[in-house]
């Protein structure tokens, strides 16, 4: 039977999760608004240049919070 350190760790690494999963689903909404934006500006006629690079971050953010959320996953099947 698990004692109360490892019930409390299990229960904080849940809270973990759960923001894990909102920043993935968060960072998934900012790409896709950004990406719209990039074809919106393109389509005006207009430099998408930082538009872009915006777009390019946000991606590179997005990795790291599926990297993040996914490494929470492998210790809470342990």
């Amino acid at each position: 039977m698990p004692d109360s350190f490892q019930l409390a760790h299990h229960a904080m690494q849940i809270r973990h999760l759960e923001q894990a999963e909102r920043n993935v689903a968060e960072g998934e909404r900012h790409i896709a608004e950004q990406e719209e934006r990039v074809v919106q500006l393109a389509r005006g006629g207009h430099n998408v240049t930082e538009a872009r690079k915006l777009l390019d971050n946000f991606y590179a953010s997005q990795a790291l919070h599926i990297q993040h959320r996914d490494r929470i996953r492998k210790e809470l099947v342990r």
